[in-house]
């Protein structure tokens, strides 16, 4: 890649980001309510991402051969226990992922 088009694509990643975190101040006034939409979109969204990444992580496990997603699904227990007594969505998932790593290795 030439110098010139990593300063493109530099560019073009900065001006992506920096729209995502402008455009809501564009979009929803100060002094305003927030929508009850994006309240609820709030509360249901971490959840469904969390859902999604389990999917994803489980996708391609082989139930049949080798641990049978035995570490798999012991990784995904210790984050579930992790959070109910912690609460807190970053600690449970390093956790979990911490323990899935000491699991394969």
């Amino acid at each position: 890649m030439s110098i010139t088009e990593r300063i493109v694509t530099i560019s073009i990643l900065a001006l992506a980001t920096f729209s995502t975190r402008v455009i809501p101040f564009l979009i929803f006034a100060p002094g305003k309510p927030t929508p009850s939409y994006i309240k609820y979109l709030g509360k249901v969204l971490p959840l469904a991402v969390f859902g999604m990444l389990v999917v994803y992580c489980l996708k391609d496990v082989e139930w049949i051969h080798g641990s049978h997603g035995v570490p798999e699904l012991l990784g995904i227990a210790a984050t579930a226990l992790i959070h109910l007594f912690s609460r807190q969505m970053i600690l449970s998932t390093a956790g979990g992922t911490l323990f899935y790593m000491i699991l394969i290795h």
